[in-house]
C-alpha cells in the first residue's frame, strides 16, 4: 500500500497483497494517465460508460418509483416496502457465488448482453401492468424477484470486467467512475421520478427505464474485443467455488475488508430504504420530498465517487481511507437520525452521501487491484454476497425497526453498528500489523 501526504509518517496499516500476483518486473511499467477522468481516455470504456450515464437513470427512475408503487399498494405501510428490499436482494444471497463463478468461465461482454435484455423485459412487465391499472402488490413482488435474480448474475460479471476494459492500472479510476455516473444518475432520476409519479403515476417510469437499458446494449456491441484485457477462460472443473473460499482465507487483508463490508452494507447503509419511510411518516411529505432527499443525498454520493477517481487516478486503494470512511458514515448517520427539520435532515443527507461513496469505492477497489486475475470474478460474487447479500436481513430489519421504533430507528441503528465494525476491524488491522511485524503470519478474522 502506497500512503502518500500526512499519511506518510503516521503508522502503516498491513498492505494489501495477493501472493498469487505476478511479480512486479512481469507487469506493465507504471504509465498511468493522471486526472479524473483518466480511464476515459480508452475507447472500449468510453462507451461503457455512456451507456451506463443514460441507463443508470432509468434504474434509478425505476427504483423510486417501485419503492413508491409498494407503498401505495400496501397502503403506506413500511413492512411492506422491507419485503419487496428483501426479495428483490435474496437471489444475490443465493446466487452471487455461483454467479461469480459463471464470470469466470465465460464471455463477460456476452453474458452482460443477454442480462441486460432480460432486465429491460422485465421494467416493460412492471410498467405494462401498471398502466394497464391491473398491478397487484404480488406482482411487483415476483417481478422484484425477476430483477434480482438477473441482477445477481450481472453484478459481479460488470465489477470483473472492469478489469478488461481498461487494464490492471486504471482499475480504482475507472470504478470510482462507474459510481460517479451511478451516483449522477441517483441525482437526476429522483428528481425526475418524484414530479413524474405526482403528475402521470409510476407506470411510464418502468417504461422509460426499458429503454434506457438499450443504451448499454449498444455500446457493448459496439466495442473492440481486441482491446480489451482478457484473461483467460477458466476451464469448467469441479470444486472452483471451493477453491476460491480457500483463496480468501488465506488472505486475512481481504478477510477484514470482506467482515467490515457486510457490516457496514447491511445495518448501516439502508437509508436507501429508509428515507422513502422518513419521508412520508416523519416529515409527511409526498414522492416530490422524497426525491428531493434522495437527490442531496445523491449531491453526496456523486462527489465522494468523483474525489475517489481523483485518489484512483493517482495511486492504488488505501485500508486506511476505508476504516476512517466507515468511522465518518458511522458518526454522520447517528447525527443525521437526530436532525430536528426536513431541511436539517435532507442537508445531513450530503456528507453522509460522500462518506458511503468514499467507503464503497475503495472496498471495491481494494479487492478488484488485488486478487489474482484467474480468481477475480469468483471474488467479486463473494464481494457482491457480503455487500448486498445482507439486504434481505436489512430490508426486513428497517421496516420493523420504523414500525416499533420509528421512522429515524433505521439511521441511528444502523450509525451506531457501523461506527461499532469500523472501529473493531481497525482494531484487528493494527494487531495484524503489529504482528507481522514480529514475522507472524496476519491473523484471520
Amino acid at each position: 500500500m502506497t500512503i502518500t501526504g500526512s499519511d506518510a509518517t503516521s503508522p502503516k496499516l498491513p498492505a494489501i497483497h495477493d501472493p498469487a500476483a505476478p511479480p512486479r518486473s512481469e507487469r506493465r511499467p507504471p504509465t498511468r494517465p493522471r486526472g479524473t477522468f483518466a480511464s476515459l481516455g480508452v475507447r472500449n470504456y468510453r462507451l461503457f460508460f455512456g451507456g451506463q450515464i443514460i441507463s443508470n437513470i432509468g434504474t434509478w427512475m425505476q427504483r423510486i418509483a417501485q419503492d413508491w408503487l409498494v407503498f401505495e399498494l400496501s397502503g403506506y405501510n413500511p413492512v411492506a416496502l422491507g419485503v419487496a428490499v428483501a426479495l428483490q436482494f435474496t437471489p444475490t444471497l443465493l446466487l452471487s457465488l455461483w454467479a461469480g463463478v459463471l464470470a469466470d468461465r465465460v464471455d463477460k461482454r456476452t453474458l452482460l448482453m443477454t442480462i441486460q435484455t432480460g432486465v429491460a423485459l422485465q421494467a416493460l412487465a412492471l410498467g405494462s401492468l401498471v398502466l394497464s391499472g391491473t398491478a397487484q402488490l404480488w406482482q411487483v413482488y415476483a417481478l422484484a424477484v425477476v430483477l434480482g435474480t438477473l441482477s445477481a448474475l450481472e453484478v459481479p460479471a460488470r465489477q470483473a470486467f472492469v478489469s478488461e476494459m481498461v487494464g490492471r492500472d486504471q482499475v480504482a479510476n475507472a470504478v470510482a467512475l462507474n459510481s460517479s455516473i451511478f451516483n449522477l444518475a441517483r441525482i437526476v432520476g429522483p428528481a425526475i421520478a418524484g414530479f413524474v409519479i405526482v403528475l402521470v403515476g409510476t407506470g411510464w417510469l418502468f417504461v422509460a427505464n426499458a429503454v434506457s437499458t438499450v443504451a448499454v446494449i449498444a455500446g457493448l456491441a459496439l466495442m473492440n474485443p481486441a482491446e480489451l484485457f482478457r484473461v483467460p477462460a477458466v476451464a469448467r472443473a469441479r470444486g472452483q467455488l471451493r477453491e476460491s473460499l480457500r483463496y480468501v482465507r488465506g488472505r486475512p487483508d481481504l478477510l477484514t475488508v470482506l467482515v467490515l463490508v457486510f457490516f457496514v452494507s447491511t445495518f448501516g447503509i439502508t437509508f436507501f430504504t429508509s428515507l422513502a419511510i422518513v419521508s412520508a411518516n416523519v416529515f409527511g411529505t409526498e414522492a416530490d420530498g422524497y426525491g428531493l432527499l434522495s437527490t442531496l443525498l445523491a449531491v453526496g454520493t456523486f462527489t465522494g465517487a468523483l474525489a475517489a477517481a481523483r485518489r484512483g487516478s493517482r495511486g492504488g486503494a488505501s485500508l486506511r481511507v476505508l476504516l476512517v470512511s466507515a468511522a465518518a458514515l458511522g458518526v454522520i448517520e447517528l447525527i443525521g437520525a437526530f436532525m430536528p427539520t426536513y431541511l436539517t435532515f435532507g442537508l445531513a443527507l450530503v456528507p453522509l452521501g460522500f462518506a458511503t461513496m468514499t467507503f464503497l469505492n475503495t472496498a471495491n477497489a481494494l479487492v478488484q487491484t488485488t486478487v489474482s486475475p484467474q480468481m477475480r470474478g469468483r471474488v467479486m460474487g463473494l464481494y457482491v454476497l457480503v455487500l448486498m447479500g445482507g439486504n434481505p436481513l436489512g430490508g426486513p430489519m428497517t421496516g420493523w425497526l420504523a414500525e416499533s421504533l420509528g421512522g429515524r430507528s433505521p439511521f441511528y441503528v444502523g450509525g451506531a453498528v457501523a461506527l461499532l465494525a469500523a472501529l473493531v476491524c481497525a482494531y484487528v488491522a493494527n494487531r495484524a500489523r503489529q504482528q507481522n511485524a514480529g514475522g507472524h503470519p496476519l491473523p484471520a478474522i
